[in-house]
């Protein structure tokens, strides 16, 4: 029986068992300004103020939330085939505070 419209096995398993079943983890297509990040460890909440390239790479700024002016931080923007990320950092509505 199929509890969810794509049929796969991790969304029915979620569906029946919930809270014992990780959520596939959601992919980023692109990294915005105005997204938060939680850096990984630590679960602090950090906000992407700046997006660009310079020559064939993308940085971002990310700015502490309820930090002073020195927590910045300019970070190379990672691509794969399923998205781009921040390394050290994941995006807040990957996380279970939700």
């Amino acid at each position: 029986m199929t509890f969810w419209s794509s049929g796969t096995v991790a969304w029915n398993l979620l569906w029946v068992f919930p809270g014992k079943v990780k959520r596939p983890i959601m992919a980023i297509a692109k990294i915005q300004s105005g997204q938060v990040w939680l850096q990984e460890g630590t679960e602090e909440s950090w906000l992407v103020t700046k997006v660009y390239s310079e020559a064939f790479s993308s940085y971002a700024m990310l700015r502490k939330v309820g930090g002073g002016d020195n927590d910045l931080r300019r970070l190379k923007i990672t691509k794969s085939a399923d998205g781009v990320a921040l390394p050290g950092f994941k995006f807040s509505q990957e996380s279970d505070k939700f």
